[in-house]
């Protein structure tokens, strides 16, 4: 779930979203018989763009290997409702794609009846703690040795077209979005660095639209505290068929090419400009 090699850079890459595996505890998704129903909102091989970056530099990589579906890590333990746990507070419907998801982006059915909230509970601690934890002691770390500053990719993609459950249903979206939650996640420095990169390799990038940044970039960016936490979305037209979940060979070659680019512009200007790191 996370690697790190050494570097003394501020950076932490963060991908909650690619894992499959379904945790034993969860085994309402093993009766699902279609492959692409428990992959349709997968951030499926993002961890393969970029987890060779973060090991060529010595970078943090956390990842978690678990469907998003039974424990969504880019939600908040408390964001279920009364269709995904027993007698929550949340009224039905409130979160049918929180951290129990109860039904796909196409509303296909993932969860027919609530979960007990003891259920709730060891899914907490044995899958979304963890790796919440592993960001935070990244951070700590980081600030202990000696960095004002610390800097946080947090790594997913997205569907080339709005669904009927976002906020831009029906429209073709662009390659990348880059999301700061309108700039609070962020220093407006880092966040031009990082968009300029995928903007100088050829990528088409749009800001905080139709994302602002989900529970982790609210939870982490805190630029007064020294966090500076930015979403990043790849839109899967770009590297995969949709429709089959497989990955696409050319395409994926030609945008690994292109975030690499991306990539090593982002780690040598961290390193050179001094002034976003103090």
């Amino acid at each position: 779930m996370y690697e790190h090699t050494g570097s003394d850079l501020p950076l932490i890459l963060s991908c909650p979203h690619s894992g499959e595996k379904i945790p034993l505890e969860a085994n309402w998704l093993n009766d699902i018989e279609s492959e692409v129903t428990l992959k349709r909102d997968l951030d499926l091989y993002v961890d393969q763009f970029y987890r060779p970056l973060a090991r060529a530099e010595g970078l943090p990589f956390i990842f978690s290997p678990w469907s998003r579906y039974a424990i969504d890590l880019n939600r908040l333990p408390t964001d279920v409702d009364k269709q995904s746990v027993l007698n929550s507070s949340n009224k039905a419907g409130t979160f049918t794609t929180g951290l129990h998801w109860v039904k796909t982006s196409h509303d296909e059915p993932l969860l027919k009846k609530p979960i007990s909230k003891d259920l709730h509970d060891i899914l907490v601690a044995s899958y979304y703690e963890p790796f919440h934890r592993a960001i935070v002691a990244n951070f700590e770390h980081l600030k202990l040795q000696g960095h004002k500053r610390v800097f946080h990719l947090d790594l997913h993609s997205m569907p080339s077209k709005g669904t009927n459950i976002h906020r831009d249903s029906g429209e073709n979206r662009a390659e990348i979005v880059i999301s700061d939650q309108d700039g609070n996640s962020c220093d407006s420095k880092f966040k031009d660095l990082v968009v300029n990169s995928y903007k100088e390799v050829g990528f088409e990038v749009k800001e905080n639209w139709p994302y602002k940044g989900g529970r982790i970039t609210q939870t982490y960016g805190n630029p007064s505290k020294g966090r500076h936490t930015l979403q990043i979305e790849m839109n899967r037209s770009i590297y995969m068929n949709e429709a089959t979940k497989e990955r696409d060979e050319g395409l994926f070659k030609d945008t690994n090419i292109k975030i690499e680019k991306a990539f090593k512009l982002i780690v040598d200007q961290l390193k050179s400009h001094v002034v976003l790191l103090n």
